[in-house]
This record gives structure tokens, sequence and C-alpha cells, in this order.
């Protein structure tokens, strides 16, 4: 490839759609392209090919070449890295790379124009070219496809359209380096050695926020909702989210949490928060989330909030809700959920109006060097997945980061799209404070050892221009000095340290559960005259408009099933949702395929068979309703999984479900559950109602289209903390989904929910079992003579039709099947109860379809160690399933064997 054809380096496909943009608007087109193409139509109008381009049009067009090349790769020739210069990219912007000569310096070009000079000499079109685009600010925008995107962009990164300061705003910029440095100077003196994950090396982030909040709420913004890990989390709190550094301080004593004893709590830098500051004369809500050291994973929890907030109180206005995610350098390259996330960000179910995302590069991941964290060039090269802007900044210069900041809103808010911005900065100790950074990182920790922070080189910079003495200086830094002293002296006085609830406000009017709340579930039937009206309105289809064959049947079966009183499991669930958003409970579903449903049993949306109209006949239950929300999510169960329980943690009075396609598909997404959503509240006092939907049951499917690996859940099932259930009948369905908008407390609820009994016909409820009546944690037989019974069989879910039906072929009369629909909270009261109803009981099973060392069974051992329990299972198993269908009948049959071995036969 010819060395200076920078055009040659851009999107064949999208200069393509430029010329024909073009050819039909020469005013559509930013106006480089427009002069680009009047050349090239010029040169083929006026020359043939015996006669050559005259040379000053030929240079005209080099210039305009030059001044692309700067604007599409000046960014790997910027001054952006404050402490070491690593990059030695090629070809470089030399005027020979685009067949220019020194002598061409002073020859006015009419070029100038595109970058807004006018008529203007070659030397001083460079000068602009390199003060836009290589000083302190890098950016990458051109590969965006959207001319009227890179044209706001061209604008607004031209120097003359830049943000500028005023004196009061240049102090006021400079006070919030004085708290960033101020604040972390003083937990090293006071807590000596302990970690704290300083933002020291990238100070300026402190200012950059607060500039990023002004602008932003100046602009619409009403609520931020932020993620970040670690670094400068502390400093984030006490300097933007104004917590009292006297409960930081707390913290950092290590004194117990002023909860309940059972309550575990977290460590100081992974907890969230929630205020109300003013900027600008204006009240703007904040929101940090808590999050673990899994570094990306709220990533898209923040982005359920946030998309909750904007569903739940801004009526959807996209540019009232921000969200802001913070990350390092090696967790953003390295962590796959970024890419998911970003990947969320046009999409219906999931858009938030744009996320701002913020690198605090310090160049170092833990121990690891740059060399060995990424092969890509940035560490946000996944920006460019959706074409999104970067702009890379030298965090010493802090008006340059302002500058960058302000841009970065106000491209939000125009566009309601992502935007990026790299943060290069530092890291001034190790990982934490107590590592030696030296030890994997000697040259580069020499370097910072000597380099001054930002804090001081804004000093510097702002003295000469009269803008602060160093008398003033002094005083702001002993000032803040002197108030975090009196948050000190506060701070010994607290017995405790302070529990913040982030999610408070929202969940103002529910308590916390108690234990004997689980000792039976509240009522939740619905009048039958009710159940009926739902029912009718739910299963028909609007008039007037043309459906497929298939879709009109099925919805033909479902009327005709709720007016013959025998509903199978989709109806039931249908009917359940239509209750709630009776009463005025918004419903929202999303994971792959759920519209449809995986197994065809749902078919909440339907398509029109001639123009693919969307048709939810739970959104036309009546005018007063609750809104339904059904999403088909994109191929990802980690992100999707994690905006969900960010989207439950923000609407405690909406029912949020995610349904896995097959139900050990969620673990793709166990991070969420072993972080999120089954310790949560242990660790931050955070509630979630959101239900999982795990299609779980053995049918000869293979490994992985048969357990929802129930025995993970139960493994960490304590303090009350989840619900896992594996129920049986619709109409229990039916309860347990109302059941969770019917207590005064909300838990997520882990549903192993069935494939072979949608359509099984023994699987069946009738109206009656739901208009009266509350979830039932334990199903008795209903066909057992108990003073037949000496062998009792506790099992769940599908495993109880199987046994049952087979009991009854071989005709086994000494056996009851007793369905345990609820596992955890372990229904031990209900349990006893039935138990005490066969006098003539000798002996306690436990079966179930999956392995020895899968489903409840080591579970259930451990909670009935009293009562001899016997377990029948598959054989201890590596894989969750076989995947022969006659295999699986083959140990289906040792199992029939191994249970039925207590079995007596009627005479």
């Amino acid at each position: 490839m010819d060395k200076i054809s920078y055009v040659g380096n851009a999107d064949v496909n999208a200069i393509d759609h430029l010329y024909k943009m073009y050819q039909q608007d020469p005013e559509s087109v930013d106006i480089g392209w427009k002069r680009f193409f009047e050349g090239f139509e010029f040169s083929k109008t006026n020359y043939d090919s015996d006669n050559e381009v005259p040379e000053n049009f030929q240079k005209e067009l080099k210039v305009l070449n030059l001044i692309n090349g700067y604007r599409t790769r000046g960014h790997l020739f910027t001054r952006t890295n404050p402490v070491r210069e690593r990059r030695n990219h090629q070809p470089t912007l030399d005027l020979v790379n685009f067949g220019l000569e020194e002598s061409d310096l002073d020859t006015v070009f009419k070029a100038g124009e595109e970058i807004g000079l006018g008529a203007a000499t070659l030397r001083a079109i460079i000068d602009h070219l390199k003060k836009t685009y290589c000083q302190s600010i890098g950016i990458e925008f051109m590969y965006m496809r959207e001319p009227h995107m890179i044209k706001w962009m061209l604008n607004a990164i031209e120097l003359t359209n830049r943000p500028t300061y005023t004196k009061e705003q240049k102090v006021e910029i400079y006070k919030k380096l004085v708290q960033a440095s101020g604040f972390e100077n003083f937990l090293g003196k006071k807590f000596v050695g302990q970690k704290r994950f300083s933002v020291e090396g990238l100070e300026s982030l402190i200012p950059a926020l607060d500039v990023l909040i002004k602008k932003g709420t100046d602009l619409g913004v009403q609520h931020f909702v932020m993620g970040m890990a670690h670094r400068g989390r502390l400093n984030t709190l006490a300097n933007i989210f104004e917590k009292r550094p006297k409960d930081i301080f707390a913290e950092f004593e290590g004194k117990e949490f002023d909860f309940n004893e059972e309550f575990d709590g977290d460590v100081k830098y992974h907890q969230g928060y929630t205020s109300f500051v003013e900027r600008n004369g204006k009240k703007v809500n904040l929101t940090l989330s808590p999050n673990p050291s899994h570094l990306e994973a709220v990533n898209p929890v923040v982005e359920g909030i946030s998309r909750a907030k904007l569903d739940e109180k801004y009526a959807g206005d996209l540019r009232k809700v921000c969200p802001v995610l913070i990350h390092g350098d090696a967790a953003i390259a390295g962590q796959g959920v970024v890419y998911e996330t970003i990947q969320m960000a046009a999409l219906d179910g999931y858009k938030t109006g744009g996320t701002i995302h913020i690198v605090t590069n310090n160049q170092v991941g833990f121990t690891t060097n740059y060399l060995d964290g990424r092969s890509s060039t940035y560490c946000t090269d996944v920006a460019k997945t959706t074409l999104s802007p970067v702009f890379h900044v030298n965090a010493d210069d802090v008006e340059a980061v302002i500058q960058a900041i302000e841009i970065a809103v106000a491209y939000r808010q125009e566009f309601e799209s992502d935007i990026f911005i790299d943060l290069l900065g530092y890291r001034k100790y190790g990982h934490n404070e107590g590592d030696e950074p030296k030890f994997t990182q000697p040259n580069l920790y020499n370097i910072i050892a000597k380099h001054k922070n930002p804090s001081e080189l804004y000093l510097d910079r702002l003295m000469p221009e009269g803008i602060i003495t160093k008398e003033d200086a002094d005083k702001l830094i002993a000032g803040y000095q002197e108030f975090l002293d009196a948050e000190y002296d506060e701070s010994a006085k607290q017995t405790k340290a302070t529990v913040f609830d982030f999610m408070k406000d929202e969940w103002e009017g529910l308590g916390r559960a108690r234990r004997e709340d689980f000792e039976s579930s509240p009522e939740t039937g619905v009048a039958k005259k009710k159940l009926l009206e739902l029912g009718r309105k739910l299963a028909t289809l609007p008039e007037g408009k043309k459906y497929f064959r298939k879709i009109q049947k099925i919805f033909n079966d479902r009327l005709e099933a709720i007016e013959s009183d025998q509903l199978d499991w989709g109806s039931a669930e249908m009917l359940a949702y239509a209750t709630l958003l009776d009463e005025g409970h918004p419903v929202r579903v999303s994971g792959q395929d759920v519209e449809r449903g995986t197994f065809s049993h749902r078919h909440a949306v339907v398509k029109t068979e001639d123009n693919e109209e969307e048709v939810i006949t739970l959104n036309l239950l009546n005018e007063q309703q609750a809104p339904f929300y059904i999403y088909n999510s994109f191929l990802s169960e980690y992100a999707v999984l994690g905006f969900e329980y960010g989207y439950s943690m923000a609407t405690p009075n909406a029912l949020t479900i995610w349904e896995a396609q097959f139900g050990d598909f969620f673990n793709g997404a166990q991070i969420m559950v072993d972080q999120f959503i089954t310790a949560g509240e242990d660790k931050w006092s955070t509630q979630s109602g959101l239900v999982m939907l795990l299609p779980h049951g053995y049918e000869g499917q293979g490994a992985e289209h048969s357990s929802g690996r129930m025995e993970r859940f139960l493994q960490q099932a304590a303090d009350l903390n989840i619900q896992v259930v594996n129920t049986s009948t619709p109409a229990n369905h039916f309860h347990l989904l109302r059941r969770q908008l019917k207590r005064s407390f909300r838990k997520p609820l882990v549903v192993f929910s069935p494939k072979m009994l949608l359509r099984y016909p023994s699987a069946v409820s009738s109206l009656d079992e739901m208009a009266k009546g509350s979830f039932q944690e334990v199903i008795d037989d209903p066909n057992a003579k108990a003073a037949n019974i000496d062998t009792v069989v506790l099992c769940s879910g599908k495993f109880y039709y199987e046994a049952s039906e087979k009991a009854a072929e071989m005709g086994v009369d000494n056996m009851a099947f007793v369905r345990v629909e609820q596992l955890y909270p372990f229904p031990e009261k209900q349990i006893d109860a039935v138990l005490k109803k066969y006098k003539n009981n000798k002996r306690i099973v436990w079966a179930q379809e999956e392995p020895e060392n899968m489903g409840a069974w080591q579970y259930m051992s451990m909670r009935m160690r009293d009562k001899n329990l016997i377990g029948v299972t598959r054989p201890p198993s590596a894989a969750a399933a076989e995947g022969s269908k006659e295999l699986h009948l083959k140990r289906l049959a040792g199992l029939w064997k191994n249970l039925f071995q207590f079995a007596s036969v009627k005479a």
C-alpha cells in the first residue's frame, strides 16, 4: 500500500456511502469530504489520461490528506503519557509521508478552510493540527460512520471551540485537586499500611467527576448512576458523593457494623452509596453501586439500575439518567463482561442513553506490565466495537482532562451514545499500599518517585498566570486538613461503623425477612371472575390482523384451556403476570428467546404474518394496568443477568425475571450469582426480588440441556439469602410468582422450571386452585392411604410425576410421594406436618433424577440428618447428564430399581 495513502486506510464501504450521499446532496457530508469529492470529480471531468493534474491542485489534495492523517492517526503521536513514552508508530505524520516538502511550508493553501483557518500557510496548518490532535488529548473518532456525528466532533474539538476556564473555575479545579491529594495523604498517615487503593497518580479524576456532574446537570441529567472498582473509590465517595469522612475512618478502624449480628458486611472499598448533591444551584442524585473484586462485574448492574430509573421515574427520557463506568486499564482490556455490556448500548431492552466510560489508566495491572496486559494498541479498543469515540488524555494536564469530560458529556446528551475517556496517569504505590511495585516495575517507579503530583503541577501553572498565590494554596491545603482532622476526631466517638443501604429510598416501606416469615406463604389467590376476565383478554388476539396459522391455534387452545378450566403451565404463568399487571405491578422478562419461550410455551409476543407487527396481549388488559416489558436478549448470560439484577434492585414493586435458555446456561454468569445475587444482602444490605427461571429436567438431552445446577445454589443458601424452588403444578407456579410481590420483603427467587411439564397431561391446574390459597412449600401425596405407608419418598419437580406413575404402574401401595416444592429456605415445619400423618412410616427417602454429587441430595441429607434420610440418585458423575437417549433410559431403569427396592405391591 502506498505509504501516504491515509484515505486508503479508511473503511471503503463508509467512503462509498459518503460519496453517494455527496452525489445526492453535497452539503450532507463533512466539508473535508466535500472538498475531496469535489477534487475527485474535477480531475475526472477536466483531465483525461493523457493530461496531468496541475501541481497546485495535487498539493491541495495532499494537504487535505495531511489533515485527514492528523485526524485519523494524530492520537498515536500525542503527549498523553505523563511518566514514559513507549510508542514508535510508523509511518509518522512527517511531511514527506504526504508527498509534501519543507519548501511548501510557507505556501498558502485553501485546504486551511477545512480546519477553520481559511486560506493559510502549510506551516500554520500543521501548527494548528499539532495543537489540536497531538498535545495532551488524543482523539479517536474518524471511524464513526455517521457524518453528522463526525462533524459534531470535529467542531467540538477545534481549539477555538473547546471550553476555557475563568479564574474562579480554575481555583475550583485546584480545590478539587487539593481535596483529592489531601484525602490520600491523610489516610496514608493515619492508617499506615492499610489498603485504600489510592487514586494518587490519577488525582485529576476527582475534579473531572465534579465537572462531569456540573456539566451533565446543566444539560438535563437528574441522576448519575456510577460503577467503579477499588482505585479512587474512597476519594470519590468523600469528595464527590459527600460521604462523611468520619464514616470512612470508622471503617478503617474495623469497627463492628451497626446492623444485626448475622450481617457480614464488606470491605470499605466495595460498598455503595447514594446522595443528593448540589451543583450550579441544582440538586442532582448520585448513586454508586457496590462492587466486588471482579472489577468489571458491576458494569451491567449499573446499566440495569439506570434503565429501571428511566422506566420507573423518568418516563424513558434517556437524557435524565446518565450511567458512568470507571474502569481500570487492565480490567477493561481483560474482562469479557465489558464487551458484553457495550453490546447492550443500542438494544431496545437494555439501552440507557449512552454511558460515559472513564478509564483510570495507571499502566499496571496488579503487578503485570502493560506489555503483558493486552494485545491491542489501547486498553480502550473495545470501544471501536460500537464505533464509540475515545479521548486519550494526560492525567497530569487537569484542564485537558476537564475539556475532554465536558465534550464527552455534551456528546452523550446530544447523541445518547457511549463515549470513552482514557485517563493516562500512573499508580504511585503498588496494587495496594502494602505492595512493593519495584519488584516488577523498577524503572517506572524510579521515575514515579521523582514525579510531581497533578495538584503540584497545576499550582505551578496557576501561579505564573496570577490565578492563585502560594500563600492562598497553603491556606486551601491547611483548611482541608483541618476539616479531615475534625472528622477524624468525630470518628473516634463512633462505636460502630455505619451501614449505608444505597437503595434505601427505593425500598422505603419494605422490611427484612425473618425466619418465621417462611413458615407459611401469604394468600395469593385472585377472584375467579377476575381470572376469567384477564385470561380471556390475554388469550384473545386483536381482530383485523393477519396471524400465522399456528399462532392462532395456540391462542385458541389457550382460551379453550381457560374456559374448560384445565390450565397448562404457560397459561398459568401468563395469568400470574396478568394479575400482577392488573394490580399495578410492572413485569419485566428478558433472556434468550423469552418472547416465544425456548420451548414455545409462552408466546407473550406475537408477530403478525404480513408486516411483523408486534402484538403483546398482556399490554392490552385495561387502561389502568402497569406495563409489561419482555425482551429477547442478545446471546449473553453474564451481562444480561447482571442487568436484570440491577433492574430488580431499583424496582422492588415490579417483578423482574431472567430466564435461561437452558438451566445450566446461567453458569456463564456464575460471577453474578456468587458475588451479587446470593451474597449482596449479606455484604451490602441490598435486597433484590430477581427471579431466575432455569429450565431443568433429565430427559436424555445431554449434559448442557438437563441440569440447572441446583446444587450450586443450595450450597450458597444461608442467612435467608435466596429462595430455591422446583415446582410441579401450574397453580403452584402461579402462586409462587405472585408471592414475590405479596410479602413485606424481597428475596431472589431461583426456579428450576420445567420442560416436560409444560405440556404434560397430568400437569394442569384449575382456576379454583388459583382463585384461593397460596404457594405450597410441600405437597402431600394425594393418592396415598396413610395407614398403608411405610416409606415416604421426598422428591421435587417433574420427578414426582415419573416416580408416582411408575409406582402406580407397578401397583405399589406402601410408598407416599411427597413433593418438596421449596428447597430453601428449608420448609422444616411443613415437612414435619406431612410426616406426622404417616404413623406407620419406617423410612424416609430422598429421591432425585440427578447424580449423587448433584441436585439436592447432599443438601437434604444435611438438613435432615436427624431423620436418617436415605438417598436414591443416579451414580456420581463428572458431566451433568449423559448424551445418549438409550443410556439415559438405562440409568433411569437403574434409578427405579434402587427406589422400588422398598416397594410392596398390591395383592
